[in-house]
């Protein structure tokens, strides 16, 4: 009788791994495939990825999940092509065709309208997308035929550049606030130029600080031995780059990762030039102790801590 094979006892794994993400998966389904790669406790993403756009997905793992959100909060940056003169009911290929129309624009009209979508704008989130109502995602009334109101949110177009023009092909780079559909922002300046559109390509080339240029592939990830693939981790702090950095002492480091406030100006520490959000380290090995937040007159209150 063949004998069960035994499972493999998940280990912890702190770090973070940016994976180029291909086409046709969920974002959900690269992260479970890369935590079997590497048998780690605990894992999360940072925002997803629609199943037929591809890019940098910055994977969680351990102690860094701690951090994910403050990815999520990031600008983020994209290259599309956008077929003007068909619509679909998505948005992107993945949807049903509604209708086409001739294109007849020229680039110096296309520059006139993306002027028009660069700032602050207006967005209704599509009935194609996770938002939940009633505790369902948007995409399981839209699949049965439902359509619900939706309110306008507003979001922050940063850079908005036309790469190139072949028509009906139009391929953007845009730099954006969280939030952002480029999908919505597709079928806007689509309807702008009175010819209607759908995305039919999007690649995320940048979150935050974080660029596809150290991404890697779930193919390559794979090839990798078992000890390359953790050093192909980033530390867990490559997600707080932006913040500025406080450092301790080892009897100051210790009373921060019991929760207590230090006044960092009586305890001789350099203090950051404004208040806001710092990370926080030992002084002697450089380890990262977590989060704070320098509050005034020189308090730094811890946020979130690192444990391993």
């Amino acid at each position: 009788m063949t004998q069960p094979v035994a499972k493999r006892k998940r280990v912890p794994v702190h770090g973070v791994l940016l994976l180029d993400k291909a086409a046709g998966i969920t974002s959900n389904h690269a992260l479970v495939a890369v935590k079997r790669l590497l048998n780690a406790e605990k894992a999360g993403h940072t925002g997803t990825l629609d199943p037929f756009a591809t890019g940098l997905l910055p994977l969680c793992f351990g102690e860094a999940t701690k951090f994910a959100q403050d990815l999520l909060e990031a600008d983020k940056t994209y290259e599309t092509t956008v077929h003007l003169g068909l619509t679909t009911t998505t948005g992107d290929t993945e949807g049903e065709v509604l209708d086409v129309k001739p294109v007849n624009v020229t680039p110096d009209q296309i520059q006139q309208v993306l002027y028009r979508f660069r700032g602050s704008i207006l967005q209704m989130p599509p009935m194609y997308s996770a938002l939940k109502r009633d505790g369902k995602p948007l995409y399981e009334y839209a699949r049965a035929g439902i359509h619900l109101e939706r309110e306008t949110r507003s979001v922050t177009i940063h850079h908005l550049e036309m790469l190139d023009y072949t028509a009906p092909e139009l391929k953007l780079r845009v730099t954006c606030s969280k939030g952002t559909y480029i999908r919505v922002l597709g079928e806007d300046i689509g309807q702008a130029l009175d010819c209607g559109a759908h995305l039919t390509a999007l690649r995320r080339t940048c979150v935050g600080k974080l660029t596809l240029d150290q991404a890697v592939t779930i193919d390559a990830y794979t090839a990798l031995s078992e000890e390359r693939r953790l050093q192909s981790l980033l530390s867990v702090d490559a997600l707080l780059s932006s913040f500025p950095s406080v450092s301790l002492s080892e009897e100051l480091a210790q009373r921060f990762l019991h929760g207590q406030r230090l006044s960092l100006g009586k305890e001789g520490v350099a203090l950051p030039a404004s208040t806001g959000r710092v990370r926080v380290y030992e002084e002697k090995n450089k380890r990262l102790l977590g989060t704070a937040q320098i509050l005034e007159f020189g308090v730094l209150a811890p946020e979130r801590l690192v444990v391993a």
